[in-house]
């Protein structure tokens, strides 16, 4: 894995094999000692070949919440930039990747604020094949209303929470599990039972995230693989 700027924008790039995918993910800096063991997990258990971008975020809430809610951050320009994060991805780095390795499918994915993030931008945007959402925070403020009135656009979703999550203190953050068994149900409706799943895990919000991470890439590489197989018979 290597540290370049893409377009002035600090991001972390790994080549797996021959690409026939690319992974994007939105990534902080606490996650930085994690994503080597994360992208060995997903070469261990895919079949795949894959270009993987790590968004290396200096300013998490600010670059990626969709609207403003006080329980995540005070500050007023928070909500009012998750559409720039957006347009980098969708006008500048897609078009980076795609000159490089072809046009490839799609996955975008993130952990905690990033999931809530990509699982946003696949209902604003059809540019992205699958979303990778490990303990997205749908529990903050008109998520409900929000993708009651705007489906996903992605054609294959993998979201997963801790179990513990939706034991925690914070009463908005305990909402979690609702919030996100409302959301799988929305999405199976939209796009099938077998288009999303719903992964519980062992532990509490900031547990095992390599592993976690790796488990919802995977399981979007294997559906988007299965979907060129069957393409193929076709």
């Amino acid at each position: 894995m290597k540290a370049l700027d893409i377009d002035s924008q600090p991001c972390l790039i790994h080549t797996a094999g021959t690409p026939k995918a690319v992974l994007i993910q939105l990534t902080a800096r606490h996650e930085r000692k994690t994503i080597d063991s994360e992208l060995s997990l997903i070469e261990q258990g895919s079949q795949m070949g894959f270009v993987f971008v790590g968004i290396d975020l200096q300013q998490w809430a600010l670059s990626l919440m969709p609207w403003a809610d006080e329980a995540v951050a005070r500050d007023p320009e928070v909500g009012r930039h998750a559409i720039d994060t957006l347009d980098y991805v969708t006008r500048r780095l897609l078009p980076y990747i795609y000159n490089r390795y072809g046009q490839l499918p799609c996955i975008l994915g993130g952990y905690s604020l990033g999931g809530l993030f990509s699982l946003w931008a696949a209902s604003e945007c059809p540019l992205f094949d699958a979303v990778a959402a490990a303990s997205p925070s749908v529990w903050i403020k008109d998520w409900d209303n929000y993708a009651d009135s705007h489906p996903s656009m992605a054609r294959k979703v993998y979201m997963s929470l801790g179990d513990r999550e939706e034991h925690a203190r914070n009463q908005r953050m305990a909402a979690v599990g609702d919030c996100i068994r409302r959301h799988h149900e929305r999405l199976k409706a939209q796009l099938g039972d077998g288009s999303t799943t719903l992964a519980w895990n062992k532990g509490g919000h900031f547990d095992h995230e390599d592993q976690r991470m790796a488990d919802a890439f995977l399981w979007c590489l294997e559906r988007i693989n299965g979907d060129k197989m069957d393409e193929n018979k076709r």
